[in-house]
């Protein structure tokens, strides 16, 4: 599947008129807010027929060559630490990098290898592994506040602790630990910046307030609070908010603390029940697979209708616009009769010349390939014709 398309950040996967698909997003139009792995994740939404949109809400500015990172870890090197906190995988990974950089990565993983290293969560694990040390203990809950609970519990009064930061800050550790009586010495190694394109941003919240996007994904708290900022700043909370609560719109997160702003401003969320960019995906494909189960049953096959297209029987139907809203209408009927006026109401522009609607369901239609699948009822209107009704 090839990128045909980039409008404001947007990654459209190539499709022919008509395909024959079997991914259960077939039709599927998914926004990514996320700058670090975006290609990945995108290609794996890909691969199950999502036509992606890009739109990273904040960018990570490294601090590879950041004098006071630099001063940091050669002051850690000559005083070594009992504990080092690893809270973050990308951050602990450029640690070490921007270290060897600057000639210190021999001295600063024989340090560490000789301390007690404390994950935030599998992924600061898998960074501290990749590095050839172990971890001694990691938080299951992915969260600081575990870090601190076990911590203080064990004692740390006299004892040497760094912190490596990831870019929403400490999450009150230095504090917490400074007070309870260990020195603390804290490392930052990448903060959060502003988004890469604001214009992508502003659009996407549009884009998704007007019924274009399925489903958003969100891979940190910071990227979730800032898209949904911008929704504020846009006046549109109230139109997200009301699509993802209905279901129209998916929000998906990688875990219970990416969801925190979602969940603050009433936002539903699907989440794995580990953090982790595959488990995020799978899950994800999960939801649309018990869509697909629950696919309204029709004499020419499941219907599902996306936000901007529908799937009948597998295939992407090649409709306009206008024609999903009819189709919507006419779904949303469950095969009651939608009268004339109605479909009238769904079509562009104020014209209540019946003509236009004799049109619009006659292309929808050809668009299907099946003429018994919208029956006209005579004096009354249209009704989908359902499998069993």
């Amino acid at each position: 599947m090839t990128d045909t398309e980039h409008t404001w950040g947007t990654r459209v996967a190539e499709t022919s008129t008509r395909p024959a698909l079997g991914q259960v997003m077939a039709g599927c139009t998914v926004l990514v807010t996320a700058d670090r792995r975006s290609g990945e994740l995108a290609a794996a939404l890909e691969r199950r027929g999502a036509s992606i949109r890009h739109a990273p809400a904040l960018s990570m500015v490294p601090h590879v060559d950041d004098d006071a990172l630099i001063t940091a870890t050669a002051a850690l090197v000559d005083d070594p630490p009992d504990v080092v906190v690893a809270t973050t995988g990308v951050g602990f990974r450029a640690w070490i990098e921007a270290a060897d950089a600057h000639g210190l990565a021999d001295d600063l993983l024989r340090v560490l290898g000789a301390a007690r290293i404390v994950a935030r969560g599998p992924k600061a694990r898998g960074a501290v592994q990749a590095a050839g040390l172990g971890a001694d203990w990691v938080a299951e809950s992915e969260t600081s506040a575990e870090v601190a609970e076990v911590l203080l519990s064990e004692g740390v009064s006299g004892q040497h602790i760094a912190i490596q930061h990831h870019g929403a800050g400490a999450d009150g550790l230095d504090e917490v630990f400074a007070k309870a009586g260990a020195t603390v010495s804290p490392l930052v190694v990448y903060r959060w910046g502003p988004a890469p394109d604001p214009e992508a941003v502003a659009t996407s919240v549009r884009a998704a307030a007007d019924g274009e996007i399925d489903a958003v994904v969100f891979t940190s708290a910071p990227g979730a609070e800032a898209w949904m900022e911008a929704v504020e700043d846009a006046g549109l909370l109230d139109e997200v908010v009301s699509r993802f609560s209905c279901g129209e719109m998916v929000a998906a997160s990688v875990g219970p603390v990416t969801s925190r702003p979602l969940a603050s401003r009433a936002v539903p969320t699907v989440e794995p029940e580990r953090g982790r960019l595959g488990a995020l995906v799978r899950t994800l494909v999960g939801h649309y697979e018990h869509i697909e189960s629950v696919a309204l049953s029709t004499v020419a096959g499941p219907l599902v209708i996306r936000a901007r297209v529908a799937v009948l029987d597998g295939e992407v139907l090649p409709l306009s616009p206008t024609g999903v809203q009819v189709l919507r209408l006419l779904a949303a009927a469950g095969g009651d009769v939608v009268t004339r006026d109605q479909v009238l109401d769904v079509l562009p522009g104020v014209s209540r010349d019946g003509h236009a609607v004799e049109v619009a369901i006659a292309r929808l239609r050809e668009a299907t390939g099946r003429r018994d699948l919208v029956k006209t009822v005579v004096k009354r209107g249209y009704r989908l014709e359902l499998a069993h009704p």
